[in-house]
């Protein structure tokens, strides 16, 4: 009986496991090739001594081609979308976790948290983060600013990007 119970807690504990690292990955499967499943490829980690393809600081162009434009967002289903960023984000002003605080994100240059400690990638992105450009960037991270930190495979549903962009301009 002991040993069913330990295997339980072994089940459990695998689970708990797969629900962080699915959550920290924006729902998608993780892989070795630094982009998202069932992305197109395109965007490909920065190797030392490549130069890098992240498009422009002012560039807004998805992989997909959409736009922001293209959609209603839905600030209320935002919020329900913060919740797989939540773990590593918070929405209060100066309270930093493993990434930095989004309050007042739109409108801000990147890499300017106060106590946040940034990558050089980051903090000299020239990226100002207008809701077009937020957009670009939760499609995939480490397109956008090859070199960052954040962990995040991306979201790929364009209207659920729509969706938290519109509640995180409610939060500032």
């Amino acid at each position: 009986m002991m040993m069913r119970s330990g295997k339980a807690m072994l089940n459990v504990g695998v689970a708990l496991t797969l629900a962080l690292t699915t959550a920290c990955s924006g729902g998608q499967e993780e892989n070795t090739s630094g982009t998202p499943t069932g992305d197109t490829g395109a965007a490909q980690p920065a190797v030392a001594g490549q130069a890098s393809s992240a498009p422009a600081a002012d560039d807004t162009t998805t992989l997909t081609g959409v736009t922001l434009a293209e959609f209603t967002p839905d600030a209320a289903a935002g919020e329900s979308a913060f919740v797989q960023c939540q773990t590593c984000h918070a929405v209060e002003p100066g309270v930093n976790r493993i990434g930095p605080s989004v309050h007042g994100i739109v409108g801000r240059e990147a890499g300017t948290v106060p106590d946040y400690n940034y990558t050089p990638a980051n903090a000299n992105s020239g990226i100002v983060w207008t809701p077009e450009k937020l957009f670009q960037y939760l499609e995939n991270p480490q397109r956008v600013i090859p070199g960052t930190k954040m962990a995040f495979g991306g979201i790929t549903d364009p209207q659920q990007r729509a969706n938290l962009i519109a509640w995180l301009e409610t939060q500032s």
